[in-house]
Parts: structure tokens; C-alpha cells; sequence
């Protein structure tokens, strides 16, 4: 799968052993992250709550599924990538960043769209992680940061959580791709809990929505934005998990991050970031956040899977410090 990024960085492919630089590199993080404030108020992306409807395939032509199993996990299913992308010009954007992805040949455009039409690969790594744990959600709080097409939090979701909230950038991805997925998966459930009765498609309909709004939340919005709109609800959440990968590509985006993960964790919650070792042309990576992790002392990061395959990738956990 290849990856297009539409930063106006100069494309970095030599690499350094040289540990002062790296280290110099690193100490720029947190001013960089402190100055963000700055270059985010020309993009501040104000957060949006998202109400489910009736049946979120019901507006979407030419909608094709597509199940992904992986080891033991229950089967989760989403749109076919292929086919979204050849009907974009079909479905509703008021972002018009369906257009933009496709003019610009870019799977992510600073400010306007932050890749979540897409499947990136950590998320594969982290569901693999996830299988071979065998982590289940009976009773948790979730949120799924950054969700894309959802299949994190859809999986905790079908593994007994008992709230999980989905939050992406773009609410085009929330409307057009987050909800229909947690919709056809939830869908699939009802039919497996009603194989024995017939009930009217509309009425499946019903009873699937009533479910997502009883056990989901949909949010879009710069995470800065998301902050502030969960910390004024009553009560503020707090999540015993938060899911998010591939989200520290860009280092001006740590402070936010940082920012949710410190206001919205609960205090014995355990964050899952899958993440590449370093993104090439945008600047970010483990190595960079892992320093300004360092920096804030607020939390702990632990290593637990590698990937050496293709780019090096990573799925960590981070807990608050005792």
C-alpha cells in the first residue's frame, strides 16, 4: 500500500547515528508542540457531536462490505475500501475532502484531512496485538481516537464494552464511514441475537440504532476542540481504554494528543498507541513522542509489539505514573 503525504517538509531519507543531533532534534519537540497554538489557530477544527441515523447505509450508494478476521477476534466489518473510493464522487462532503484526496493524489493534507478514509497498517498491528493478548472490554469505557473506519473501537464494542466513543478529524469520515461500519457490524449482531424471528428490515434498523445510542458516541474535530466539548459534558467521561494509531506523524499535533490522553484517561486506564518508527516527510514518530512523553513525566511508556516488516512499526501502552 503506498502512502502520499501533502506536507510542505522536505522528503528526509538519510538517516543519522549521530546521538547529539538526535537528541537536539528531540529537545525541539516541546517547544514546537508549545508553539502549535499558534499555527493551530488558522485550522482550529471546532468538535461536533454526531447523531446517528436511522440507518447510516440508507443514504450511501454503491456500498460494497467487506469482512476482516484476524486470528481468534470476532469478524468486523466495514465498506470496501476500493469501492469507497471509486463512489466518492457519489456521496455527501461538505468538507469536499473526498474531492481534494482524489485532485491531490494525497492520503493526508494538513488542516483539511488526516488520513482517515484509510486503513493504515499499525492498526492491523495493534488488532494483532489485541488477539494475541487477549484483551476483552466486558465493562470498560472506550474511546477510539483518531478511528477512521472504526475497527478498533467496533471491536471492543463486539468484546462487551459498555461505551465506546469514536472520534476522527473529519466528519465526513465519521458520517460516511465510522457510523455505517459500527452499523453493519451491530447489524450483523442483532441478526445473530434474532435468527429465530423475522422482524421488518426498517424495524432491524431500529433496534440496531437504539443499540449504537445506548453504547456509542461520535465526535469529529481537532482534538483540541474534542477536549473542550467532552470537559464540558456532565460528568466528563473518563475511559479505561483509549485506542489511537498512526496519530504522531506530525509533531504538532503532541500537545493535543497529550493533552486528551492526560484529561481523559482514567487514572488506572491503559492507552494503546501503534505507531511507525519515523514518517518520512512529515517528521513525526515513536522516537520524538517518546521523548516528549519523557519530557511531561505524566506518563509511563511501555513497549509491546514490534513489527519489522516494511517500515518498523510499534505497539505501545502508556499509564499514568505512580
Amino acid at each position: 500500500m503506498a502512502f502520499c503525504f501533502n506536507f510542505d517538509i522536505p522528503l528526509q531519507t538519510e538517516e543519522t547515528n549521530d546521538k547529539e543531533s538526535k537528541d537536539d532534534k528531540a529537545k525541539d519537540v516541546h517547544l514546537k508542540c508549545s508553539e502549535a497554538s499558534a499555527t493551530f489557530s488558522k485550522k482550529i477544527k471546532d468538535a461536533v457531536e454526531h447523531q446517528l441515523l436511522l440507518d447510516p447505509l440508507s443514504h450511501i450508494e454503491n456500498w460494497v462490505p467487506e469482512t476482516i478476521t484476524i486470528g481468534a477476534l470476532p469478524p468486523l466489518l466495514c465498506l470496501n475500501e476500493s469501492v469507497f473510493e471509486k463512489t466518492a464522487p457519489e456521496r455527501e462532503d461538505s468538507e469536499e475532502i473526498l474531492a481534494k484526496t482524489l485532485t491531490q493524489k494525497s492520503d493526508l493534507i494538513s488542516g483539511v484531512y488526516e488520513g482517515g478514509l484509510k486503513i493504515w497498517e499499525c492498526t492491523y498491528d495493534l488488532l494483532e496485538y489485541i488477539d494475541d493478548a487477549g484483551e476483552t472490554f466486558a465493562g470498560k469505557r472506550v474511546l477510539d481516537l483518531g478511528c477512521g473506519a472504526g475497527l478498533l473501537g467496533i471491536l471492543a464494542l463486539k468484546r462487551g464494552a459498555t461505551k465506546v466513543d469514536f472520534q476522527d478529524y473529519n466528519s465526513t469520515v465519521i458520517e460516511q464511514l465510522t457510523m455505517p461500519n459500527v452499523f453493519l457490524s451491530c447489524e450483523e449482531d442483532n441478526e445473530n441475537e434474532e435468527e429465530n424471528s423475522s422482524p421488518p428490515s426498517k424495524r432491524k434498523s431500529l433496534n440496531v440504532s437504539k443499540k449504537l445510542l445506548d453504547h456509542c458516541g461520535f465526535f469529529s474535530g481537532d482534538w483540541k476542540s474534542f477536549l473542550i466539548l467532552m470537559q464540558n459534558k456532565t460528568p466528563s467521561p473518563k475511559y479505561d481504554i483509549i485506542f489511537t494509531s498512526e496519530t504522531i506523524y506530525n509533531t504538532d499535533y503532541y500537545s493535543s494528543l497529550h493533552n486528551v490522553f492526560c484529561d481523559l484517561l482514567a487514572e488506572n486506564g491503559i492507552v494503546y498507541l501503534s505507531t511507525k518508527s519515523h514518517y518520512f516527510g512529515v517528521g513525526g514518530g515513536l522516537h520524538l513522542f517518546e521523548k516528549f512523553v519523557e519530557q511531561n513525566n505524566v506518563f509511563q511508556i511501555r513497549y509491546l509489539k514490534d513489527v519489522e516488516q516494511g517500515l518498523k512499526r510499534h505497539v505501545v501502552s502508556l499509564k499514568f505514573r505512580k
